[in-house]
């Protein structure tokens, strides 16, 4: 007898196993509905913010089994899961471009609803500052472990699960600091700037954001990269002087002082945590 496919076979709701499996009508029963909204960009606003959430919800997912993997050994593992979280973290950047054509005053009829909602209360991005901050320490156990010197990491090329995995690592920082810098912009975009959130917050905390790291330490050796190498003495052009003004002479950062030669930088002390 032939397979009758029409005909589900899971268990749940809905008249065929696409919509028992993915639960799409409680996933699209999940927004308002247009009677009940005070502007039509209700929709926009709910979908951007609610796809956000599940793209973090797997990426958190993917970086607590990354640090279980740096906790076992296992660095290729963790670095190839690292890479679907930072994946599933750009998606939330590149989502953003959908809030461009939300107009400013729009938004401000959509805000009389949101009460004192705010992303500073999005439980996905709370959870990626959590599962990251278990990732560093996991990282410095690792290095700590081995006697790692990550700047010999580097110079000795790439072909190391150690190498991959540093820069796995970096992907996920920096994807996450893109992703505030975007939400930076675009929230200068739809209310402007020295005004306040339906937090409270005035917009500018959400740039101070920007600049922070996870992991330190793996963004200072590059500086000591470069300071250690073939062009670390160079002086800056006479006309960029005035920038630099006030500004400490660069020192490599995992060292004990200036650049020096190639190949006789300070290697870090072992298992050194980062700053």
């Amino acid at each position: 007898m032939a397979k009758d496919y029409s005909v589900p076979v899971l268990d749940g709701e809905g008249d065929n196993d696409y919509t028992r499996y993915m639960r799409t009508d409680t996933l699209l029963s999940l927004q308002r509905r247009p009677e009940d909204m005070v502007h039509r960009d209700e929709m926009l606003f709910q979908v951007v913010h609610q796809s956000t959430e599940l793209w973090l919800k797997l990426a958190c997912y993917e970086v607590e089994e990354a640090t279980r993997q740096i906790d076992a050994g296992q660095l290729d593992t963790a670095a190839r899961l690292l890479g679907r979280a930072s994946l599933s973290a750009r998606m939330t950047a590149d989502q953003l471009e959908m809030m461009r054509q939300l107009a400013p005053w729009d938004f401000q009829i959509i805000r009389t609803i949101l009460g004192h909602g705010s992303g500073f209360e999005s439980p996905g991005w709370k959870a990626a500052r959590l599962v990251s901050l278990d990732l560093e320490k996991a990282f410095r156990r690792l290095t700590e472990a081995r006697g790692t010197d990550l700047v010999e990491v580097y110079r000795s090329g790439q072909d190391t699960p150690e190498y991959r995995l540093c820069e796995a690592l970096i992907d996920w920082d920096e994807r996450i600091s893109l992703w505030r810098t975007q939400h930076y912009k675009m929230a200068t975009r739809v209310i402007g700037h020295s005004v306040v959130g339906t937090k409270g917050a005035p917009v500018e905390f959400l740039a101070k954001l920007i600049g922070h790291k996870f992991f330190p330490q793996l963004w200072e050796l590059r500086t000591e990269l470069t300071l250690s190498g073939p062009m670390g003495g160079d002086e800056p052009a006479p006309e960029y002087a005035e920038y630099l003004e006030g500004v400490a002479k660069p020192v490599c950062p995992m060292g004990a002082g200036p650049a020096t030669a190639p190949g006789t930088a300070t290697a870090p002390p072992a298992g050194a945590s980062p700053a």
